[in-house]
């Protein structure tokens, strides 16, 4: 069975092999060899332990098949939707709601995504699930998790701006549902926007 090569970002090389897809951290030249190993290694374990966690939350995503952390290869099931970009004006609000609701409880768990946008979702059977945690961490600091959901809000903004007003509300209202402590993450939200607004300048 061939692999076909389906994408290609900054970091990996994205292909598919049948039912499954294997994201390959590749060599990146302009970094020290040893420097290189180091990121790529760390990144594949931090993507791999991310998407174990998401599994016992039960919150939608790929389900991990292999890890390997010497060729920088995660092997993960394919998930057989559509990007939920290109279905997000059927039910924005609905969708909305539940993103937040997911995003929270991945807070609540204090894990950051670190790149929310609805190309990143993909909906499948009448849910959502979250893909591309390569730049994912683990972090419980307030100003982390708002700045995830402050980057959401510009994704959505410069994506879906048709349905943005009002959107991010039930974004944030799914919020409170996933993550009790939404309070904190609501307050440092205010001063990171303000902080974007002031940059804008």
């Amino acid at each position: 069975m061939t692999m076909k090569l389906i994408a290609q970002g900054a970091e990996a090389k994205i292909f598919k092999k049948g039912r499954i897809i294997i994201k390959d951290r590749y060599v990146r030249k302009y970094r020290l060899p040893e420097i290189d190993f180091l990121l790529r290694r760390s990144r594949t374990r931090r993507e791999a332990k991310v998407l174990e966690k998401l599994k016992q939350l039960k919150i939608p995503c790929p389900d991990l098949i292999k890890v390997d952390d010497k060729d920088m290869k995660i092997s993960m099931d394919f998930l057989d939707g559509k990007k939920l970009r290109d279905v997000f004006h059927e039910a924005p609000l609905k969708f909305c709601e539940e993103i937040g609701k997911q995003v929270g409880l991945m807070h609540a768990n204090d894990i950051i995504h670190a790149d929310l946008t609805t190309s990143n979702m993909i909906l499948k059977d009448k849910k959502i699930y979250f893909i591309d945690f390569g730049l994912s961490f683990f972090s419980t600091k307030a100003e982390d998790k708002a700045v995830d959901l402050h980057l959401l809000a510009r994704a959505l903004e410069s994506r879906h701006f048709k349905f943005f007003s009002g959107c991010f509300d039930d974004v944030l209202k799914g919020y409170k549902k996933g993550n009790s402590d939404y309070k904190a993450v609501f307050e440092r939200l205010e001063k990171v926007e303000l902080r974007g607004r002031h940059k804008q300048k």
